[in-house]
């Protein structure tokens, strides 16, 4: 009987990141792995997109923070067009706030850039098997979380839906509510509402006693720094 010396084919993974070294330190690391492959990159959530549209990735890993629309959006993008293709995040920011929020947009994974190759790979294939990915520490948390009080019971950050959470991010960032309406594609009028109720969230009473909580609280996550320092 003839042998079948057929390869199974590779799965391709889709690489989106602003910053190219680190994209290429990613594609070294899925390189080793036989069954994966790099089928194409990206800088920005746009070409994300595009990109997931052209080359039908097994699975898209994607940053949290680029330029332009977020890594959270392309999530929320990629459900629209590409809805049965899995998302897993990889991210410099905190596990202990951003993973919850990115299950919660539909990631199905996150794991950190500190993590080592080995990580990385077991993150691979458990998302693509179908399974949702998240590091011993974050899965404790999210438990935690699932048991605790309801949302209508939360108080502070944790009380801030996504698209609050996502407004106030970008103005602890610096971002002025104006360029905030046009990079998340809303009205400047349902910004201002937004920012209304995350005010009641917080406790805060003023437009920039929030802005001072939000710097304060993206400078403890150790963040993308404001706006302001990158111009300066």
């Amino acid at each position: 009987m003839k042998k079948n010396n057929r390869r199974s084919p590779k799965s391709g993974i889709l690489l989106v990141d602003d910053h190219p070294l680190a994209r290429v330190g990613v594609r070294q690391m899925i390189e080793t792995d036989p069954k994966l492959e790099v089928c194409g990159e990206a800088g920005t959530a746009a070409e994300g997109l595009s990109a997931a549209i052209a080359h039908c990735p097994a699975l898209v890993i994607s940053d949290v923070t680029l330029p332009g629309r977020s890594g959270f959006e392309l999530v929320q993008d990629l459900a629209a067009r590409c809805p049965h293709l899995p998302v897993l995040m990889l991210s410099m920011h905190s596990e202990s706030t951003y993973a919850r929020r990115a299950l919660e947009i539909g990631a199905r994974g996150y794991i950190m850039k500190s993590a080592d190759g080995d990580e990385l790979l077991k993150a691979i294939h458990t998302v693509l098997r179908g399974s949702i990915y998240l590091s011993p520490a974050a899965s404790a948390q999210m438990l935690e979380y699932m048991n605790g009080r309801s949302r209508k019971n939360r108080t502070g950050i944790e009380a801030l839906t996504p698209r609050e959470f996502e407004i106030f991010s970008l103005l602890g960032k610096g971002f002025p509510s104006s360029r905030i309406a046009k990079q998340l594609n809303l009205s400047p009028k349902t910004v201002d509402t937004h920012r209304e109720r995350i005010k009641i969230k917080m406790g805060v009473e003023t437009c920039s006693q929030l802005i001072s909580v939000a710097s304060a609280w993206i400078a403890q996550q150790c963040m993308t720094p404001p706006i302001e320092a990158l111009t300066t």
